[in-house]
């Protein structure tokens, strides 16, 4: 096994040269990190907030009772930080800290996928210089017994490192998407929660308001 590795690894340094084998250890990182956070994501309960979001209504419509009982419920990782509200012993403030440091917990190793895409394209581009720069070297060498095969075969082999590279940070960077776009629904999420306990009923009409009519307008009568 570990024979066939090397041996495998050698064919692709021999194929694309050190700079594709660098881009392949990095894509193997890329998706053992992917994968960790789709992990930490599901464990977390990124995006499931069904019982969360019912105890925040009966917060905000006033069933204390009804919230404390819904909020049990939640396997939400916002569950805590809305039962420390329910407390009412925290601030806005303090509520908002604890929320992003579940939010910073859940970011960590996207920096490293957000560089991962950024990163591969360039390395891709490096590889294929250098592959230029050896293939114009060889065509040099050859003096006037020039064959274009040499260069044809140099500069295939120079560009590869270059759809190398696209081909990690394309899915890459949707997943990464992906990611972010899951996080920031979440994060819209927790400020509003946050919201409705701190100020609760306030953003709700009151039935005065519903029932008001609109179109009666009484002028003040001349004195």
């Amino acid at each position: 096994m570990i024979g066939f590795v090397k041996t495998s690894l050698q064919q692709v340094y021999d194929l694309g040269g050190p700079v594709v084998l660098l881009m392949l250890g990095v894509s193997v990182l890329a998706i053992a990190v992917a994968l960790y956070k789709l992990w930490q994501f599901s464990a977390a309960g990124v995006g499931r907030h069904k019982a969360l979001e019912k105890a925040v209504r009966a917060w905000d419509s006033g069933a204390r009772d009804q919230a404390m009982h819904e909020l049990q419920a939640s396997t939400s990782y916002l569950a805590p930080v809305v039962k420390m509200g329910f407390s009412e012993k925290f601030d806005r403030t303090r509520l908002e800290t604890e929320a992003e440091i579940r939010f910073a917990k859940l970011e960590g190793g996207l920096r490293f996928l957000d560089n991962v895409a950024q990163l591969s394209p360039l390395l891709g581009l490096f590889g294929t210089v250098l592959g230029m720069i050896s293939a114009f070297q060889a065509l040099q060498q050859a003096g006037a017994q020039v064959d274009p095969s040499i260069l044809a075969g140099g500069i295939w082999v120079a560009l590869l490192t270059t759809a190398v590279g696209l081909v990690i940070a394309m899915p890459t960077s949707l997943v990464l998407s992906w990611f972010e776009g899951r996080l920031d629904k979440d994060r819209v999420l927790a400020g509003r929660a946050i919201s409705s306990i701190v100020s609760p009923g306030l953003v709700a009409p009151t039935a005065q308001q519903e029932t008001a009519p609109q179109g009666d307008i009484r002028f003040p009568a001349h004195a």
